[in-house]
C-alpha cells in the first residue's frame, strides 16, 4: 500500500509538469554556464507556458546557473490568465556590441500584450553596459507586478514601460554607475495607475522618467541616488503634444542626486503637465532640489523662438527636507507663453552646504509660496 502512495505521488507530481505548471528553462536546453546562448531555450520554454491552458503558470530562471541571452521577446498574449516568471538565477548580457546578434533592437529582453503578468525572485539581471539597448522592455502588459528583482549595469533604461495598465513595481534595485549615460532606472510611457514603492535606484540618470502619457502614478519609499533624481518629462519635444497627470511622489530620499523633483518640457511643445504632488522629501547633498525647466535643450540642439510650450498647472512641493549642493534650491522657469499656474511651495526646509544663503528664483509662475520664499510665485 505504501508502495502504491508513493507511486501515485510521484505520477502526480510528474503530471503537473507535464501539464506545464512549473517550465524550468534547464529542461528545454538552456546551459546555464554563461557562455553558451540559452536565448532560444527561454522562447521555446515561454511557448509552451503562454500557449497552455490552466492558471498559475511559472517560467523558472533556477538558481545557482548563469544564463547568456541575445535579445529576444517573450509574445503574448498567453492562454492562462496569470503567468509568472521566477527569476532567481542570473542571466547576463554578451560582453561587448560585436557580440550583439541584432543590431537593429534597442530592446534587450521584452515582453509584449501579456495580461496578469508577474515577474519576481531574488536573481539578478547584468548588461553589463557594453551596448545601447532597454534592459527590460513591458509593452501592452496589463495587470503587471515587478517584484524583488534586481538589475545591474543597463547600456540605456532598466526597465520601460510603454501601454500599460495596472502595474506595481516594488522592492527592486536598478544599479548603474553615477557617470553612466542615459540608464534611467524606470522609464514610463502611455501607461497608466502606475504603483512604484519600496525601491532602490542608483543609475547615472533620472531615477524614475515619466513620458507622455504617464497617468495616475505613484512613487513611493524611493532612494534615489545616484543619479538624476525623479522628472516629468522630458515632454514637448519637437513640438510634440504631451500629456502627464495626477503623479504623487511621496516620502523618498535623494542622496547626491544632480536634481531632485524636477518637470522639464521643450519649447514649442503642446499639451499639458498638471496635477504633480513632490510630498516627504529628504536632500542629502542634491544639486538641484526643486526644478521647473521650460527651456529645457538637450544636447547638440539649438534654441528657437518660442511659440508655444506644454502647461504645467497645480503642482505641488511641500515638505522639503535636507541639504543642497549649490546655493540656488529652488529654480522654477516657465514659459513666457503659457506661464505656470498654481503652484505651491510650502515647507521647505532646504540649507546649503557651504552654508550660503540660499538662493530662490521664480519666472512666468503663479501660485503660492510659504517660508522664506513669500513672494517668489506671483498672485493670481
Amino acid at each position: 500500500e505504501i508502495i502504491v502512495r508513493v507511486v501515485f505521488v510521484l505520477t502526480l507530481v510528474n503530471f503537473g509538469f507535464l501539464n506545464g505548471q512549473v517550465y524550468d528553462v534547464l529542461k528545454f536546453g538552456a546551459k546555464g554556464d554563461g557562455t553558451t546562448d540559452d536565448s532560444e531555450a527561454f522562447v521555446e520554454a515561454w511557448k509552451a507556458m503562454c500557449s497552455s491552458g490552466g492558471s498559475n503558470k511559472t517560467l523558472l530562471v533556477p538558481s545557482d546557473n548563469t544564463f547568456l541571452l541575445q535579445p529576444l521577446v517573450f509574445q503574448g498574449p498567453c492562454n492562462s490568465p496569470s503567468v509568472q516568471v521566477q527569476l532567481e538565477g542570473k542571466i547576463v548580457a554578451p560582453l561587448n556590441k560585436a557580440a550583439w546578434s541584432d543590431f537593429k533592437s534597442y530592446e534587450w529582453v521584452s515582453f509584449n500584450k501579456i495580461i496578469g503578468l508577474t515577474v519576481l525572485g531574488s536573481g539578478t539581471i547584468n548588461g553589463r553596459g557594453s551596448s545601447f539597448w532597454e534592459q527590460l522592455h513591458f509593452e501592452g502588459c496589463n495587470n503587471l507586478e515587478i517584484n524583488g528583482i534586481t538589475s545591474f549595469d543597463s547600456p540605456r533604461n532598466h526597465i520601460s514601460l510603454t501601454d500599460c495598465r495596472q502595474v506595481k513595481i516594488t522592492q527592486i534595485k536598478l544599479i548603474a554607475p553615477g557617470d553612466s549615460p542615459n540608464t534611467d532606472g524606470i522609464d514610463i510611457s502611455t501607461s497608466t495607475d502606475v504603483e512604484i514603492y519600496d525601491t532602490i535606484v542608483g543609475t547615472g540618470d533620472d531615477c524614475v522618467a515619466l513620458n507622455s502619457g504617464s497617468i495616475n502614478i505613484s512613487i513611493a519609499r524611493m532612494r534615489c541616488g545616484p543619479g538624476h533624481g525623479i522628472s516629468v518629462g522630458s515632454l514637448g519635444k519637437d513640438g510634440e503634444e504631451s500629456i502627464v497627470e495626477n503623479v504623487q511622489v511621496t516620502n523618498c530620499t535623494f542622496n547626491d542626486t544632480n536634481n531632485g523633483a524636477r518637470i522639464k518640457t521643450w519649447p514649442n511643445g503642446k499639451g499639458y503637465a498638471r496635477n504633480i504632488v513632490f510630498m516627504d522629501i529628504m536632500l542629502t547633498e542634491t544639486k538641484n532640489p526643486i526644478i521647473i525647466d521650460q527651456q529645457y535643450i538637450d544636447k547638440g540642439r539649438i534654441d528657437v523662438e518660442e511659440s508655444s510650450a506644454v502647461a504645467i498647472s497645480n503642482v505641488t512641493f511641500t515638505d522639503f527636507h535636507g541639504t543642497s549642493r549649490q546655493d540656488e534650491i529652488i529654480k522654477i522657469d516657465c514659459s513666457e507663453v503659457t506661464c505656470c499656474k498654481d503652484i505651491v511651495l510650502d515647507r521647505i526646509n532646504i540649507t546649503t552646504v557651504d552654508g550660503n544663503k540660499p538662493i530662490v528664483e521664480c519666472s512666468n509662475a503663479y501660485g503660492n509660496s510659504t517660508n522664506a520664499y513669500d513672494g517668489c510665485l506671483k498672485t493670481q
